[in-house]
């Protein structure tokens, strides 16, 4: 990774893009530190420190602390999140939408990205709406309860998000690529000295030993080295093209292999399961504690976010959302229907229905495979903070999500660093 930066900081026109996307960070990093009005932000943080483990933590780490903080930015990118995962399920669902991804063109993606955009607003209005009640019920703003109030915070967190929207956008276009995902790659690398300078406080007050620190950066670092092994891994099925007579030439005959990687949906089985394990929690986080001993007590603990039973929930529905998103992302039938038209075949399999079958056989496998690797990243800081007090004040649960997000994000900007650089040379060689 460092040799590719290395290399493309060597050439102008990436060093220029690469200082353009440092440019929009710094400027998203800024807004990250400016709070809306009328909200009193030492209450707010104090609150949003007994909510680590649920899913207001989660979008806490995704937007860097700015939502414990009330800041302008405090949606970060989830709305434009929830409104491309929404959009690309409705392409499914919706004939006219489905044509206009697939036989639109150019004009298409733009029409589908500009819903996406409206739709990234309305989220944003929703979700700013929820946020202020939020604050709201529980007391925690400085001054009035107004409709002044509501509009001036609605409308900030909303412009906030929309402002995100624009600076990915502006990243894609003039910056490196990856828009979306580097202003969440540096939401979440953001908060790391943070969480190393709690760590380090955690061993010099003794709520932590040094061979537990120890443990838990080996530990990291043997997740790093999985998430690169596993998300470069890929399930190569062999086919073949017969050959073919036009005019007097003879094309095809070559082979070639079919890829279908190992974690085909990313992060996003990860997301969605936390969002749904975690929301009973989230509920009882907004009524009072209830008195120990009682039975809401007891059952407080077995649904907590840092309970096994809730690890097992989260762990299962991360392998349902896997297969879910694989059988969006990957159609056996269409792959065996072009694989027919276009003269090719898998060796040992007729065209047609057996190839979809085999296709379809090799897919859940490889989703299996991927799904138990998602499971056991985000299970396993859980199970560690079931044995480890500091790991659990700490909100390590969520550790396991942003390393894969982090080591994620960084394989597709080296990805799209190293093609930018070979058009570069083939432009080069052309000219």
């Amino acid at each position: 990774m460092l040799e590719t930066l290395r290399n493309a900081w060597k050439i102008e026109e990436l060093r220029k893009k690469i200082l353009f996307t440092l440019f929009i960070i710094l400027i998203y990093r800024l807004g990250n530190a400016v709070p809306v009005p009328y909200v009193n932000i030492e209450a707010l943080s104090q609150y949003f420190d007994n909510l680590k483990n649920t899913v207001l933590g989660l979008y806490n780490v995704m937007s860097g602390g700015a939502f414990s903080q009330a800041t302008i930015f405090a949606l970060s990118i989830q709305p434009y999140i929830n409104a491309s995962i929404i959009i690309q399920l409705l392409t499914i669902a919706i004939p006219a939408l489905e044509r206009l991804q697939k036989e639109g063109g150019e004009e298409g993606q733009k029409k589908l990205a500009s819903i996406t955009r409206y739709s990234t607003v309305a989220i944003g209005l929703l979700q700013g709406f929820a946020y202020y009640m939020l604050i709201r019920n529980n007391n925690l703003l400085v001054s009035g309860t107004g409709i002044w109030e509501a509009i001036v915070i609605i409308l900030t967190f909303t412009a906030g998000s929309a402002l995100i929207m624009w600076l990915g956008e502006q990243i894609s276009e003039f910056g490196i690529g990856n828009g979306i995902s580097i202003i969440l790659f540096a939401s979440i690398v953001a908060r790391f000295p943070n969480g190393i300078i709690q760590m380090i406080t955690n061993v010099s007050t003794g709520g932590l030993s040094v061979i537990g620190m120890i443990g838990l950066l080996l530990g990291a670092l043997a997740i790093i080295v999985l998430i690169v092994y596993v998300t470069n891994a890929e399930r190569r099925i062999p086919v073949q093209y017969s050959k073919r007579v036009v005019g007097r030439k003879m094309y095809g005959g070559q082979s070639t292999h079919l890829p279908m990687k190992v974690n085909m949906s990313g992060v996003l089985p990860i997301i969605f399961a936390q969002s749904i394990a975690s929301l009973p929690a989230t509920i009882a986080a907004f009524f009072p504690q209830p008195a120990q001993g009682t039975f809401w007590y007891g059952f407080l603990k077995v649904i907590d976010t840092t309970s096994i039973l809730y690890a097992i929930v989260y762990f299962l529905l991360i392998i349902f959302f896997a297969f879910f998103y694989s059988t969006v992302q990957f159609n056996p039938i269409e792959i065996a229907n072009n694989l027919k038209k276009n003269g090719g075949f898998i060796p040992g399999f007729r065209p047609g229905k057996p190839t979809s079958e085999y296709i379809q056989k090799s897919l859940n496998k490889v989703t299996l495979f991927g799904a138990i690797y998602l499971g056991i990243v985000a299970v396993v800081p859980i199970i560690i903070s079931v044995f480890s007090e500091s790991a659990r004040n700490s909100g390590i649960s969520l550790g396991g999500t942003s390393i894969i997000i982090v080591v994620g994000v960084a394989l597709e900007t080296v990805r799209a660093l190293e093609a930018q650089m070979i058009m570069r040379n083939y432009k080069g060689f052309l000219d």
